[in-house]
């Protein structure tokens, strides 16, 4: 079997970039109750169409089994997201109530606030991505190499800090943030996970994996 490579993102790779989000995003029983599109639509979609120059698959040959997306300027993409993106996909996705009660709704209250991205304490890590790998690409170095490719991608436009959110059980995943050099941020105000950024300078001698 070839080695699985990383490539720019293609608009053929989008229904294998949902698939590995929605396999991945929200791999939990509670699953079944939320659309099967609404977790793409919020962490992969709104990427994939407002800025595909900064989205990067991990292909094996035969499709994307990873991929690794970011937004330049968040701000300036919290006001595309609820401008262009919001209006294609709120038909399918309307607002909750004023409590959401299920995982559907609780998500769709994320979809329909895209000011949540925004935070002042984040205004020096300007940028901000999203990566994902199927179980079978894990732990093989190609998190690693795509998230590389993706920093020298924003270093390149002058980007000079990258920021992410996670959650703060997903243990494995804050243990391999912490050996890419991403800190810590406090962000008062948020009202839950663990905020982590660095800069986007890639360390000397690493390559992407092609």
């Amino acid at each position: 079997m070839p080695q699985p490579v990383i490539r720019p993102y293609r608009p053929a790779d989008r229904d294998a970039v949902y698939d590995v989000c929605r396999r991945t995003v929200f791999p939990r029983a509670d699953a079944a109750e939320v659309h099967p599109d609404l977790m793409a639509d919020i962490f992969a979609g709104p990427y994939l169409h407002l800025q595909p120059e900064l989205a990067f698959v991990l292909d094996d040959g035969e499709r994307a089994v990873g991929y690794v997306i970011g937004a330049a300027d968040t701000v300036s993409f919290a006001a595309e997201f609820a401008e262009v993106w919001l209006p294609m996909v709120a038909d399918r996705h309307p607002p909750p109530g004023d409590l959401p009660h299920t995982p559907d709704e609780e998500m769709r209250t994320l979809l329909h606030a895209p000011g949540r991205m925004v935070h002042p304490v984040l205004a020096d890590h300007p940028a901000h991505l999203h990566i994902d790998l199927l179980p079978q690409v894990q732990r093989s170095g190609y998190g690693r190499a795509l998230m590389w490719t993706l920093l020298a991608a924003l270093n390149a436009r002058g980007v000079p800090r990258v920021h992410l959110g996670m959650v703060p059980e997903n243990v494995a995943a804050r243990a391999f943030y912490d050996r890419l050099g991403f800190e810590e941020i406090t962000v008062p105000g948020a009202a839950r996970g663990t905020y982590l950024g660095r800069s986007t300078e890639v360390p000397a001698g690493q390559a992407e994996r092609r």
